[in-house]
């Protein structure tokens, strides 16, 4: 079963299959690099067995996954990630209130 990697339900997937669709991903990006699993497992600094064992969807903790990313020049794919702190414009009307609006005279 295909499915377009946009339309994925992830909150309806398992823990273990979104993993597993993870790291399917992470193959297909090496693959389309024509990279073998040892080229990347030097560019990335682990071993080819690391890298076998995760792209059959065996859990892998962070840090591997920066690193394969990193490796095949991906890492770009984690701004989705990154989530900025959000001001309300409510607390930037409160700020510039804050400000002085006037001079006063000297005395």
């Amino acid at each position: 079963m295909y499915q377009n990697s946009y339309n994925k339900n992830w909150y309806a997937m398992t823990d273990a299959l979104v993993v597993k669709t993870l790291c399917a991903s992470l193959k297909q990006m090496r693959l389309n690099q024509n990279l073998s699993q040892d080229d990347l497992a030097i560019r990335s600094g682990l071993s080819r067995i690391t890298i076998s064992r995760m792209e059959t969807g065996k859990a892998i903790n962070l840090l591997t996954m920066v690193q394969v990313m990193r490796a095949l020049g991906k890492l770009d794919l984690l701004n989705y990630l990154n989530v900025e702190p959000e001001i309300s414009p409510l607390q930037v009307m409160e700020e510039r209130s804050k400000f002085r609006k006037k001079a006063s005279p000297s005395k």
